[in-house]
């Protein structure tokens, strides 16, 4: 629990903290919300309370840098299909994100950003 109380040598309201145990939403055991912890997120601007435990965190956190590894710099998201076109204007082979269609036109990167202009 937090209590404000204040602080004579400031002149100003200081946050003093106590632990607080919590239950991981992953995995269901509970931790220790320690008061210097509660302190350093309350530094940081953060005002919810950890969900998970230090494991389910660390796990989670390890999770996140792999999938950032493999290439996937978006989490969770998967790779985007790409479909092959060719340009309306210059004729060369492309590689478009979206599925082409019949009568519109579709345009390299290099056409594209002449037609944008």
């Amino acid at each position: 629990m937090t209590k404000l109380q204040p602080n004579a040598k400031e002149g100003r309201a200081s946050m003093s903290y106590e632990d607080k145990t919590l239950a991981c939403v992953e995995c269901g055991t509970s931790f220790t919300f320690s008061a210097s912890e509660q302190e350093f997120f309350a530094a940081k601007g953060l005002t919810n309370e950890p969900k998970r435990c230090p494991d389910c965190r660390q796990a989670r956190k390890q999770q996140r840098r792999e999938s950032y590894d493999d290439g996937n710099s978006y989490g969770y998201r998967q790779q985007r299909q790409m479909y092959s076109a060719i340009c309306a204007s210059c004729g060369k082979e492309t590689q478009i994100p979206f599925e082409p269609r019949e009568g519109r036109p579709v345009y390299c990167s290099e056409c594209y950003a002449k037609v944008r202009r």
